[in-house]
């Protein structure tokens, strides 16, 4: 399958030599999202329950050139009061920008005014999620639902671009359609083209239909096939983005405009550096050592202790805790030490016994299970 990605254009440089036998740095070009130009191709998804500040700050420090906060219910936004909790999901930081709000809903009524307010709270791009599997989502008329009442799907797209400044992107994530059959992939293109001429500035696709979850590969074919429909209109790719050389297969195979990282991301930062390295003609990097790891729990920690307090942070970032152990040679016990941390003190002492002595990491894409879904994020 042959892609689009060696095209030239604006490009960026991991570091400023390369070694002479690297493919030139601009062999894939840095896509931009309407009026903001993004330093590379490398994104992070967003998922929810994950994809809050602090992993999105953490993400940018450690390569990720925009990523999207997690999904927020249309109402919520709307009626949210200040409440901490509420804050820390609206939260945004001056490192992260450009970054951008996905909505999810049913009534496109309720969507203008929860773009406006996210706008207001100072996000770059609107981002519309017409991609989420998950069965109570959908039992609720959002999500991957929508890719099934394309006039619906196609209002709601026309009253957020309407909604917002002309300056404000809007986005689209999708689904290659509810299913396999001939009737989906006919939506799946009426809303696709349709949210182009409504205004849209790029649409993420995942691989998988709706029905599939996240079982069986991701058609990385069709993803091919959408960005030769799409010609110059920007497409992001997602699903299957477990390692930095998955992400460079994307782009060779696919041509699309960047990589949506989202599962693979979670306690990984390193994929986005990794993969700008492989991007950039450089060798793989390894794993990260015990000591880098050290390092990232760490500042995970203390950006998460500053957005939710200490005893919420504790419960907050358990579940990221699970993710990062495997990158430790001893990572059933280091996962199974997390899972009993609450606060500072225990995140430290695990830190203290753990990852006191440095040596290799192990690669956590060995040990993936890619079936498993997060909550209602995309991947």
């Amino acid at each position: 399958m042959s892609g689009t990605a060696g095209q030239a254009g604006g490009g960026f440089s991991l570091a400023d030599s390369v070694p002479l036998q690297a493919p030139p740095l601009r062999a894939f070009p840095a896509p931009s999202i309407g009026h903001v130009q993004l330093a590379s191709p490398v994104l992070q998804a967003a998922l929810s329950g994950y994809s809050d500040r602090a992993m999105r700050v953490l993400a940018r420090r450690y390569g990720a050139a925009y990523c999207l906060g997690e999904v927020l219910l249309d109402a919520f936004v709307v009626t949210a009061d200040r409440s901490k909790r509420n804050n820390a999901r609206l939260a945004l930081s001056p490192e992260e920008h450009p970054v951008g709000a996905q909505l999810m809903g049913s009534n496109p009524d309720d969507f203008p005014p929860a773009a406006r307010r996210l706008v207001a709270e100072g996000y770059d791009v609107i981002d519309i999620n017409f991609g989420c599997p998950v069965k109570k989502v959908l039992g609720r008329c959002r999500g991957g639902y929508l890719l099934s009442v394309p006039q619906t799907a196609l209002e709601i797209v026309a009253r957020v671009r309407d909604a917002v400044p002309a300056n404000i992107p809007v986005t689209l994530k999708m689904r290659r359609g509810i299913d396999d059959s001939a009737q989906s992939a006919e939506r799946f293109w009426t809303i696709f083209d349709g949210a182009f001429e409504r205004g849209v500035a790029a649409i993420t696709v995942h691989g998988r239909t709706v029905q599939q979850k996240y079982v069986g590969p991701s058609n990385w074919e069709f993803l091919a096939a959408v960005k030769r429909h799409a010609g110059k209109r920007t497409v992001f790719g997602s699903g299957d983005l477990f390692s930095a050389a998955a992400c460079l297969a994307m782009l060779e195979q696919t041509g699309v405009d960047g990589l949506s990282i989202a599962r693979g991301a979670i306690g990984n930062p390193w994929i986005f550096r990794q993969t700008l390295a492989l991007l950039a003609g450089e060798p793989l990097l390894p794993p990260p050592t015990i000591h880098e790891q050290a390092d990232a729990l760490r500042d995970h920690w203390s950006l998460a202790v500053d957005l939710y307090g200490e005893n919420l942070a504790g419960r907050q970032m358990r579940k990221f805790a699970i993710k990062y152990a495997r990158l430790h040679p001893d990572h059933l016990a280091v996962r199974d030490a997390f899972v009993r941390v609450k606060v500072n003190d225990d995140w430290q002492g695990v830190i203290a016994r753990h990852y006191l002595s440095d040596g290799p990491g192990r690669d956590p894409a060995a040990d993936i299970d890619e079936t498993a879904s997060c909550d209602e994020g995309e991947g």
